[in-house]
This record gives C-alpha cells, structure tokens and sequence, in this order.
C-alpha cells in the first residue's frame, strides 16, 4: 500500500509539472533492485540493491557544436547476493556465496547530436562485512516477522574495490512516425571487484525523446530553456545482452588474497533479457523493468531474476 502511494503521488506532481515547460539541470532520485517485486516470493542470488543518484548538467551545445550536453552523475549503493535461500546455515548447501558490495562512485555522461552516448565513470567500494549486507539483510525480516537469516558467517571476506566502467550507446534505427528505434549498446568494467563487457540491442516503443534527452540515457536534464520533442515520455522497452565475466569477486572472492570459506568460479558468458516500463514528465520519472539472467555460478545455482524500481525528481 505504500509502494502504491508513493507511485501515485509521483504521477500526479508529474502531471501538474508537465502542464508548464519547464528544463531542470538537477536530478535526485533511487532506485531499488529485489526479487519480491516479482511477487513471486523468490529470495536468492542477488537478492537486493539500493542505489542513490545525483546528477547535474553541466554543459549545453554550443553552435557548431556536435557534444549536445555533458551530465555529471554521483551515486552510492549497495548490492546483497545470497545462495537459494537466505537460511542456509549449512554451508554445504551454499550454491552461491554469501556477498555484499557497497560503493560510491562517479560517472561523466557525454551525449551527442548524431544520438550516441558516451559514459565513463570509477566506482571504490568494499565486499565482505565492511560492506554490511548482514545488518542490511537481517533488519528488514526482524523487523517485519520475515524468516529468518542465517549463513552469513560463511560470507565473502573483506576486499578493498577499485572499478572503472565505460558504456556506449548509438541509435541504429527509428521509424518515420518515431514511435519505434533500436540501439546498439556495449559496456565494459575492469577492477579488482567486477570484470566484464557486453553487448546488446535497446529496442523502444511509445512516445519518447532522442537519447540525448530520455529518460532511458537519464538525459532529461537540461543546462538551458531548450524546446524537446515530447514534454513527457511513456514508452516499453526491451533489452537482450550477451554478457563476457571475467571476474566477479562477490562469486569468486579477493582477487589478492582469497581467504574466504566458500567460493565458486563464474560462467564465462551470461545472458540477460531486460523487459521495462518508463513514465516521465519534466519533472519527474518513474520506470519499472524486469531483468532474467542465465546461471552466473560454476555450482548447481539456477538462473534467476528479479524486478526494479526508479524514482527521479529534477530541479534548478
């Protein structure tokens, strides 16, 4: 009930905003990763994730210019993975570690008028205790009669983190009516937490905005009064990926000194289907997906999947 009102809140001071136009160069927002948001009442693997995000636009284009605008993001968060069950007190039974990663981290976003986006960022962070996914975990079922967790003494030991990440998107196609367009995208991370790189195809469908002012590029600030193709947003969209993991240390432990009691091997090549749902207004955005995973452990884990829920508000 909660859940919902804070949903219905948000879309009537959407509304409102979007009587007016208005541009905002701030943004603050979170976003919340579970698998209870599939009502399906799974609790495994990556089990939870809180984020916090800032962003500011800090540059407009200029005449003559090809970068349209440059946004400048800051964010913290933390990520909690479990085996099958959050009560497994045998640890022969663990087909995935007990983990946690808490992080801050900053990121440069730079958006182009041919409708590619550049993003580079660094994140430093921790795993194991100091990353305080027991506590995380353990308060929230104390708290409202959940059952109980039990298997964190087996978790993944303390590791200092330092991970530097890039993500290109570029438009491939868009109809004439431009209700429809498919872009490529691809990442890359290298660090001493997590090492990867994928590629996938973003496919939109609704009334939504070039990438270098949608919500989906979290490009709907602006440094300047500047006339948009739609004052609101609501589209679908679907992503499937192919991911290449090298490293994971929330699966695999310290890259430096492995101390810790349970440990698998990560699959070299996962892939991910992400199914979501985007609303936004000058002012505001809301955006639920869905993302399915094939098994990321080298054990008997199964592949998972779990829900997700952004909030944005911006500013001046």
């Amino acid at each position: 009930m909660r859940f919902k009102s804070i949903i219905l809140i948000f879309a009537v001071l959407g509304i409102n905003a979007s009587a007016v136009a208005q541009n905002f160069k701030n943004e603050f927002g979170f976003k919340s990763d579970n698998d209870a948001y599939l009502w399906n009442k799974q609790d495994q693997y990556y089990t939870n994730g809180l984020f916090i995000y800032f962003r500011h636009a800090a540059k407009e284009k200029a005449a003559g210019q090809k970068l349209e605008k440059l946004i400048y993001e800051f964010s913290t968060g933390q990520k909690i993975y479990n085996p099958i069950s959050g009560y497994l007190p045998n640890p022969i039974q663990q087909d995935r570690p007990f983990a946690a990663y808490l992080y801050a981290g900053a990121n440069l976003s730079f958006f182009y008028t041919s409708e590619s986006v550049l993003k580079v960022g660094l994140e430093i962070g921790t795993i194991g205790p100091n990353a305080l996914g027991k506590a995380a975990q353990t308060a929230l079922p104390q708290l409202i009669g959940f059952y109980e967790i039990k298997g964190w003494d087996y978790q993944i030991k303390n590791d200092f983190g330092v991970n530097f990440a890039a993500q290109h998107t570029k438009l491939l196609y868009r109809n004439a009516t431009q209700s429809l367009d498919l872009s490529l995208e691809s990442y890359a991370n290298i660090g001493t937490t997590f090492s990867a790189a994928g590629l996938g195809v973003l496919a939109r469908t609704g009334n939504m905005n070039p990438l270098f002012n949608s919500a989906s590029t979290n490009a709907r600030l602006q440094n300047k009064v500047e006339k948009v193709k739609s004052k609101n947003e609501f589209f679908f969209y679907a992503k499937p990926q192919l991911n290449v993991i090298a490293y994971d240390a929330t699966i695999s432990g310290s890259m430096f000194n492995n101390t810790s009691p349970i440990t698998f091997k990560t699959k070299p090549l996962v892939f991910a289907q992400q199914l979501g749902v985007n609303y936004s207004t000058p002012r505001f955005s809301i955006d639920y997906h869905f993302i399915y995973k094939s098994k990321e452990v080298k054990s008997t884990a199964k592949a998972h999947q779990f829900g997700s829920i952004a909030m944005l508000y911006r500013f001046n």
